[in-house]
């Protein structure tokens, strides 16, 4: 009888791990929506998605804004970014460890504008943020500043 309950616990426990809908990897999440406006979409492995508040944004997201598009972001470590019309900023790498506040980020603006104070992570180590354009890095020691690529 018990290789019998053992044998139908695990027919019940694989039958519900067939049945549940794989989910996100919380490891991959750097941050929320927090604001949009017009037409903003999330491009992740492959697939458009339309940015609403609340939103999780994962390491490797794509966050495009249309002509009367605008987004506004918190990541994890309380950096804000904004990004304004026709705009392209691909979230290429994000470490953040609360407990030291150490981390760091990489994101490419491939055009528009984008709108940042900048949080723990430059706060904490300078040059630990850093945002690529087509003709330059940036590397952020803490501080609010906007970029424009056209």
């Amino acid at each position: 009888m018990r290789r019998s309950g053992a044998a139908g616990y695990a027919a019940l426990l694989s039958t519900l791990l067939v049945a549940v809908p794989a989910l996100p990897q919380t490891a991959n999440r750097i941050g929320q929506i927090k604001t949009v406006t017009g037409n903003a979409t999330i491009v992740r492995n492959a697939v458009r998605l339309p940015a609403k508040p609340g939103d999780p944004v994962y390491q490797s997201d794509i966050v495009e804004t249309g002509a009367d598009g605008a987004i506004g972001i918190t990541l994890a470590d309380n950096s804000l970014l904004s990004n304004g019309p026709d705009s392209r900023l691909e979230m290429d790498v994000f470490r953040f460890d609360v407990s030291t506040l150490q981390g760091a980020m990489l994101s490419t603006l491939r055009k528009g504008t984008l709108t940042v104070v900048s949080g723990d992570i430059a706060r904490k180590s300078a040059g630990a943020m850093q945002i690529r354009t087509p003709t330059a890095t940036l590397a952020v020691r803490g501080t609010t500043f906007a970029i424009d690529v056209r």
